[in-house]
């Protein structure tokens, strides 16, 4: 049996860029590269413009810096100021349109008694001639002179109409608060939106008006809203698919015909839909009134999306060698979003030059929404694979068939079966197993982003009865796992998260009744980050990792935004593989190191480097992991 190898796994960071989409084009000037569609590191692209007049800004805003550099930041003149302008009267309109910029940032910092003055070529912008003309031997000069005035607050708050049953104080409107207009907006936006969700489906805004009294720099606000009377949905007419049924689509947004209202069924059942990956675009819209019989007409606008796709990559490890993977997959097979996926892969080429030492994974998805209700999709597919790491090789075929349930916005139900083979050849020697299983799940998913998560929490509860059938050994597996968002902050730029996991094998006299890919191992990108894969797991006399019957991980994260692109996150990995039912924490391992994220519409570029803090003899120095998403 191959002994435990030092892995130092630098390279293995050209993997994360290996799945649908990837492109990567290098310009000729090698300044900037794009993936996935976007461009990194790219320059400022140089627009021509007419009659092009240069300025020179000079900005004075007398605040402090946090209002200072609020305000820079509104301001066009200033992130502009190194990019000429069309002309003369451009000069003027952007200045005029910079005045009104500046004075909605003032009024979002709740200063109303703002006064902002903008010059130029020295002359105030609503003293200049319709047609200016400035001299062009040099920049033309301009001046902004902000006098911020001091904060006002909240001192009386009317609610009229429906909206007089809330509370102020829960919609950040308390007397004596900050009167910022942007809270204002978006509290009477929140109430109408608070009437909605009582099933009231024509709620709106009959007012909204905030009046500054400036010899005590407080504001009066008065907020009216009318709900409108609670309706059930209607007919939900079906516009714009050529592809996907009606019927399909009907069902799947579950929107249904007599349910109640609620504005978070329909996010929900467009959120939905979006998930298929069959349709560019998703509009759901509702009507401004009621029909005959008191109910709501709906829509759901679509437009169809490129069902076909296939794709390829290339991954390399200075450990493994080359990797090559390809697949081909349809989105919609009969007409209600039946999904397949043919993939298949080779790794450790170069690695070695016997075809028989390399590791090959083929395998065929399908997946059927709505398939028995509106809440199930019935899964089904074949997985074929033969790996080497370095505790075992093992060669497995399994078919499975699962059906999922959809309890609710937040809770999924999984179960099903599967028959594998498998082939393992380990530190115990060559053993052959046909297993059985009835693999059943509860996923309950209450955080914000699916990628990158901010609030809320995640929890998983796994549990596989299984019956070895070849020595009729009945055994089965439990695990368990719960993470948590918690933001920090004044703007949420700073998330503390958490993750502890568990699990343990029962009714195994002998963990080597069950092959090894049956065993609990960690280490690497998705448990204790510095350690190889499968490098943590309890070990024989000789330093062979053995697997293990039990297994608990934690880890915590600082996820720091820097900018709006660029993120750090500090992090602790934990973990320990036990011999008994339960961990004995003889044997702890951890993991520390930092990452950086890269923010893209689809998810955070990851990109962690750690070091083990008590590593094995001979084992890892360090670990590079490269992903899209939050780590968990």
């Amino acid at each position: 049996m191959r002994r435990l190898k030092a892995h130092i796994r630098a390279s293995t960071v050209f993997a994360a860029f290996t799945f649908l989409g990837v492109a990567t084009v290098l310009p000729t000037d090698a300044q900037a590269f794009e993936i996935f569609g976007m461009k990194f590191f790219e320059g400022e692209e140089e627009t021509p413009v007419s009659d092009p007049v240069a300025y020179s800004l000079k900005f004075s805003a007398g605040a402090d810096d946090d209002l200072t550099g609020t305000l820079q930041e509104a301001s066009a003149l200033y992130t502009d100021q190194k990019n000429p302008v069309s002309g003369d009267l451009g000069l003027v309109i952007k200045a005029r349109d910079d005045r009104e910029r500046l004075l909605a940032a003032l009024y979002e910092q709740a200063r109303y008694g703002a006064v902002v003055t903008v010059e130029v070529a020295g002359t105030e912008i609503d003293q200049l001639p319709a047609v200016p003309m400035f001299p062009h031997d040099r920049p033309v000069p301009v001046t902004v002179t902000v006098d911020p005035g001091p904060v006002f607050t909240v001192k009386t708050v009317n609610l009229t109409g429906d909206a007089a049953k809330f509370n102020p104080d829960d919609y950040g409107l308390a007397p004596g608060s900050e009167a910022r207009s942007n809270v204002v907006v978006l509290a009477a936006g929140k109430m109408v939106e608070d009437l909605e969700a009582e099933g009231r489906p024509l709620a709106k805004l009959t007012q909204r008006e905030l009046i500054a009294n400036h010899d005590d720099n407080t504001v009066t606000l008065t907020i009216g809203a009318e709900g409108g009377p609670v309706a059930d949905i209607g007919d939900v007419k079906i516009v714009g698919s050529k592809t996907v049924k009606e019927d399909f689509i009907r069902d799947w947004s579950r929107l249904n015909k007599g349910q109640r209202y609620s504005p978070q069924d329909v996010k929900d059942a467009s959120e939905r839909l979006r998930k298929l990956g069959v349709f560019s675009s998703i509009n759901i819209t509702k009507s401004d009134r009621l029909d005959k019989t008191g109910k709501l007409p709906m829509a759901i606008q679509l437009s169809d999306g490129k069902q076909r796709y296939f794709g390829g990559g290339v991954q390399f490890s200075s450990i493994d060698g080359l990797g090559v993977q390809g697949y081909w997959g349809h989105r919609n097979l009969f007409g209600g979003a039946e999904s397949i996926k043919i993939s298949g892969s080779v790794s450790r080429i170069g690695g070695s030059f016997d075809y028989r030492e390399l590791d090959y994974n083929f395998s065929v998805l399908f997946s059927k929404p709505a398939a028995f209700s509106q809440i199930t999709t019935f899964n089904t597919g074949v997985i074929a694979s033969q790996v080497q790491p370095d505790s075992y090789r093992a060669k497995t075929l399994s078919a499975f068939a699962n059906v999922a349930f959809d309890l609710s916005r937040i809770d999924t139900v999984t179960g099903g079966f599967d028959v594998t083979w498998n082939e393992t050849e380990d530190v115990f020697g060559t053993g052959q197993y046909l297993i059985a299983s009835t693999p059943v799940s509860w996923l309950r998913d209450a955080s914000d982003e699916p990628l990158d998560p901010t609030t809320g929490y995640k929890f998983n509860l796994k549990a596989q009865p299984s019956y070895e059938i070849n020595d009729g050994l009945p055994f089965s597996s439990f695990e368990g796992s719960v993470s948590g968002y918690y933001p920090f902050g004044q703007e949420d730029d700073v998330v503390f998260a958490g993750k502890f996991s568990m699990g343990t094998l029962l009714g195994v006299g002998d963990i080597s009744e069950i092959p090894a890919v049956r065993r609990f191992y960690a280490g690497g990108g998705g448990s204790v980050r510095g350690f190889g894969y499968q490098e943590i797991s309890p070990r024989n006399d000789d330093g062979d990792a053995l697997g293990g019957r039990s297994y608990m991980l934690t880890s915590f994260e600082a996820r720091v935004k820097v900018t709006d692109k660029f993120g750090v996150v500090p992090f602790l990995d934990v973990g320990t593989v036990g011999r008994q039912l339960y961990p004995d924490f003889s044997d702890l391992r951890a993991g520390l190191g930092i990452g950086i994220r890269y923010a893209t519409p689809f998810g955070p570029i990851r990109l962690d480097f750690a070091v083990p803090l008590n590593r094995y003899d001979d084992g890892s120095r360090f670990g590079i992991y490269a992903g899209i998403g939050q780590s968990f």
